[in-house]
């Protein structure tokens, strides 16, 4: 069968591309997690960065504050709900699987490296990667890929709407983050690189599981019509 319920919501223009920067960036992951396991400073390029970000004023941390507010349970959670909303008013159930499994993917990851890599920071919280920055960066890529498949964009306007995306996402949370001293520079990027592996992989697998739920129940109503 070559009918689809739904659309891919991994368009198949972006996958070869997708595919590498997610393999690059897992790549950076796990360089990252190995140059600051066990440490509870700030590494070179922290200590370059941080003094610029860290301890902002008001309005301006007032707005970190903010920001920060959407990667914690109660933001992540209203921002879940309103993207699964979504995408069953548009009927799009692999688009809803994917929030779903495409957020719990990205903060399952970090949860799971935190211990492994060992990083503190503020005298034992683990802080590498940024579950904040990971869980924001993941959501916005969930969504550019649902627009680009929605809008049918190329490669090269898909590609930039999910870069796009990605980079402004990683950026606000990013930023908000090392300003609010929750993480170290470093700790951020783990976090979207983390996102950056993990939601293309995530929207590959859903549209393999759901193409071979398809191809299992028209092979099921076929033989119940012989």
């Amino acid at each position: 069968m070559t009918g689809r319920p739904a659309p891919a919501v991994l368009p198949p223009l972006l996958r070869g591309w997708l595919g590498l920067i997610a393999a690059l960036a897992a790549l950076v992951v796990v360089v990252l997690g190995v140059l600051y396991a066990g440490h509870s400073e700030p590494g070179g390029v922290d200590v370059w960065i941080q003094p610029v970000v860290d301890g902002v004023r008001s309005p301006w941390r007032n707005i970190a504050l903010a920001t920060d507010f959407w990667g914690e349970p109660a933001g992540a959670a209203a921002l879940v709900v309103a993207a699964l909303t979504g995408c069953l008013l548009l009927r799009h159930p692999r688009a809803a699987v994917l929030v779903v499994a495409g957020a719990g993917m990205a903060v399952g990851t970090t949860t799971l490296l935190k211990p492994l890599v060992g990083r503190t920071i503020h005298g034992g919280y683990l802080s590498y990667p940024s579950g904040h920055t990971a869980f924001f960066t993941a959501l916005a890529l969930v969504v550019a890929l649902l627009a680009t498949g929605r809008l049918s964009l190329g490669r090269t306007a898909g590609g930039s709407v999910v870069l796009a995306a990605a980079l402004v996402a990683g950026a606000a949370m990013g930023w908000a983050q090392v300003a609010l001293g929750a993480h170290y520079p470093t700790d951020v990027l783990g976090g979207w690189c983390t996102a950056l592996a993990v939601t293309p992989a995530t929207a590959w697998l859903v549209d393999r599981t759901a193409d071979r739920l398809v191809d299992r129940v028209a092979d099921a109503g076929r033989r119940e019509r012989r």
